[in-house]
């Protein structure tokens, strides 16, 4: 039987810990080695919790979970999941710094104090743990390295694609679009490669972050500080213009029409997902055939899988984050084990080679 997972513990109001407290023994694959009200508290019990995954607040007395997340980074690197009900604009851009600093993920804090008893957030906190457990942890900041080699990417030799679908066939091809799909480790990776696209990137950006509801402004917030390129919620109706990056709005899919407007639509998740990733992958391969070029990122499961194999079935120009610089290697796995990944890229290299195909011509756009 698999020991349990240990988990740390860092809030400083006691109503709040008291219910996560009670959320984690309610599952025998967690072990609670210790709690902390403060920053520092903290730092003085890794040595003898030794825990596998952090599970700290933004705001403590003393040091706050920045400055924790910061010192844990640079001296004892360890999967920091950011517990926070802070979804004002202020602080959930704050709450994006701790991602940068190397915080894996965020999830929002229950609410209702003592008296939380939705079996939906519980489960999905424990969730979200057990994956943490076994991420990759990046222990400095990966936005703005060079490309090592971006002029020869990894290429792998893709399986027989199967026809496009029929009904691909009759839609008009449009203007390019550049689009990303990512989950855990995705913010991180996302701010990698926007920070790097300059200002007159000659695409529109559609960019499906699976995210917990409430903190979307606050990850386009930061990543509009971070790059050169206007972040933005798509509009329906609306046409998407070069160099703009675009996010589907919170429970919505993100779909294109046939001239290539944006349309929004409410609906059942797809691959446990809404917005799903291979909901607007499958709709960007239908509409823009071989002008698109997806770009699959680190996350668990394998949303994104099936529509990134769609968009090389139409012709267009397929990414995959590689395992080595991946968060969770879950997403692109399942697509390059459908032969969906033309291109299997270190995240450094993913940007520079798009712009190189986008300025060559070499991507047909």
């Amino acid at each position: 039987m698999p020991q349990p997972i240990r988990v740390l513990l860092v809030e400083d109001s006691p109503v709040a810990l008291a219910v996560l407290t009670r959320i984690l023994k309610a599952s025998p694959d967690i072990e609670i080695v210790g709690t902390a009200r403060t920053g520092q508290e903290a730092l003085d019990l890794l040595p003898e919790a030794r825990p596998q995954v952090i599970c700290t607040d933004l705001h403590m007395p003393q040091m706050d979970g920045l400055e924790l997340t910061r010192r844990v980074m640079s001296t004892s690197p360890k999967p920091i999941l950011v517990i926070s009900a802070s979804v004002q604009e202020d602080d959930s851009q704050n709450i994006f710094q701790l991602l940068e600093a190397g915080a894996v993920d965020i999830f929002p804090k229950p609410v209702g104090g003592l008296a939380v008893s939705d079996p939906k957030i519980a489960q999905a906190l424990i969730d979200k743990i057990k994956v943490l457990s076994g991420v990759t942890v990046f222990t400095q900041h990966r936005g703005r390295s060079p490309s090592a080699n971006p002029g020869n990417p990894a290429a792998v030799v893709p399986l027989p694609l199967p026809p496009l679908p029929a009904d691909v066939n009759p839609r008009p091809a449009t203007g390019g679009v550049l689009v990303i799909g990512a989950s855990t480790g995705g913010p991180q990776a996302l701010y990698t490669i926007l920070s790097q696209l300059p200002p007159k990137f000659p695409l529109p950006i559609v960019c499906v972050q699976h995210i917990s509801e409430g903190f979307l402004q606050g990850l386009i917030n930061w990543l509009g500080h971070g790059c050169a390129l206007p972040v933005t919620i798509a509009r329906a109706g609306d046409l998407p213009r070069s160099g703009h990056v675009y996010f589907p709005p919170e429970r919505q899919h993100l779909l294109f029409d046939g001239a290539g407007r944006f349309v929004t639509r409410s609906g059942a998740p797809v691959s446990g997902h809404c917005p799903s990733v291979t909901v607007t992958f499958e709709s960007v391969a239908h509409t823009f055939r071989r002008s698109a070029i997806g770009v699959l990122l680190t996350g668990m499961g394998r949303d994104g899988a099936d529509g990134l194999l769609t968009i090389a079935q139409a012709g267009g120009m397929t990414i995959a984050q590689d395992e080595a610089s991946s968060v969770i290697f879950g997403m692109p796995r399942e697509a390059i084990a459908l032969g969906a990944a033309q291109h299997i890229l270190p995240l450094n290299d993913i940007a520079g080679y798009v712009i190189q195909r986008c300025m060559t011509g070499r991507s047909r756009l």
